[in-house]
């Protein structure tokens, strides 16, 4: 009898409570999301899939001794995840759109401006009952706002890793959900006519400019800003292993295994702090508020950017590009292409877009880099 009953206290059904099946039932969405849906499957289904293992009645999957808990003290509070996803993005980026018009820095510095705007928002939330951020978790939580999972993480386990795992799936979810929360405010913000806008071809960019603009940021980067060095050089030498045309199998190994592998391994870190103790808090619930608000804003203030834009440009400036200013690449750059279509089913504007998408990525480093040096 004492054998029988040790068994069923054994089974996850015993031990299963509503709170952990509620963020079980989150994991299955995710996964219902990426698989049905087709929103970036490469983040959802780990992320999904960890949420689920982590919530496993004494699997103890996250607890010392477990996968997860391994995956994430070495990868994620480390901030070696999100380095290694920069020296991959970078050696998938083409940095062309950006070097032919160097005036789509301005549109991803202006996204940027979610990311101060939520810092102002995550001290005002202070005043809330059973809530209190000091100004470096404020500013970790802020930078949510550019939309850039890496960053987001670099920064946190920084200034405040008490909260790395609800920025982190924060950061990671919204900008999974690109495609649905980018529309809407793109539609709100712009004319009918403004989204038919067509604009001038990009001029060809040569070889020697794509080698020397790496090179060149990152000198700009040491001189002016060294705290943001480390995700700065490293997107810097993915794209310089991209451009260079002499380590052909590097590039091929930063662009797919090792981008592969560590994003499998970051999803799953960032899914395993989706347990139902860590998750359902005041505090977090917060976080995924001032998230959603902070992205929201960088969306919008890059689209009117992009709007002041075309009024003063002598070359026409579609004000949905503006959009693709949050560091979602190339998920953004997507978006803003997909809804200048529907105005105008000849007007493409992908590679428009990914000038100030790539800036997005250059922005959301310098804005990092500016709070570390200032609250450090």
């Amino acid at each position: 009898m004492d054998a029988l009953l040790t068994l069923i206290d054994s089974t996850g059904l015993v031990h299963l409570t509503w709170p952990a099946l509620v963020m079980m039932a989150v994991g299955f969405i995710l996964l219902y999301l990426a698989i049905a849906k087709g929103f970036e499957p490469l983040l959802l289904i780990p992320i999904g899939f960890g949420a689920i293992l982590t919530n496993i009645p004494l699997a103890g999957m996250s607890e010392p001794g477990g996968l997860l808990y391994y995956v994430y003290h070495v990868g994620i509070e480390t901030g070696v995840f999100p380095l290694l996803i920069f020296l991959g993005v970078g050696a998938l980026t083409d940095f062309s759109a950006l070097i032919a018009n160097p005036k789509m820095l301005l549109l991803g510095a202006a996204a940027q401006f979610g990311i101060f705007s939520t810092l102002l928002g995550a001290i005002a939330l202070n005043l809330v009952p059973g809530l209190s951020f000091t100004m470096k978790e404020a500013a970790a939580i802020a930078i949510i706002g550019g939309a850039d999972g890496p960053t987001a993480i670099f920064l946190a386990s920084k200034l405040a890793p008490e909260l790395l795992g609800a920025i982190a799936v924060a950061a990671y979810s919204y900008m999974a959900l690109v495609p649905i929360i980018q529309p809407p405010i793109m539609r709100a913000l712009t004319t009918v006519d403004e989204r038919k806008i067509r604009m001038a071809q990009l001029r060809q960019v040569s070889q020697k400019e794509k080698i020397i603009f790496p090179l060149l940021v990152l000198v700009l980067t040491f001189l002016f800003l060294p705290t943001a060095a480390p995700l700065i050089g490293m997107f810097c030498l993915g794209n310089l292993i991209r451009e260079a045309g002499v380590v052909e199998r590097l590039s091929k190994t930063a662009q797919n295994e090792l981008i592969n592998i560590v994003t499998i391994f970051l999803g799953l870190a960032v899914g395993s702090k989706l347990s139902a103790d860590k998750f359902l808090t005041t505090q977090t619930l917060g976080i995924l508020v001032l998230g959603a608000i902070a992205f929201g804003i960088g969306t919008a203030s890059g689209v009117l950017m992009a709007k002041l834009m075309n009024k003063l440009s002598k070359d026409p400036v579609n004000p949905l590009i503006g959009a693709a200013g949050v560091s979602a690449v190339p998920m953004s750059a997507r978006v803003a292409n997909k809804v200048g279509l529907e105005a105008d089913p000849h007007n493409f504007l992908l590679m428009h877009a990914m000038g100030p998408n790539v800036a997005g990525v250059l922005g959301s480093a310098v804005a990092a880099g500016i709070l570390l040096a200032l609250l450090q």
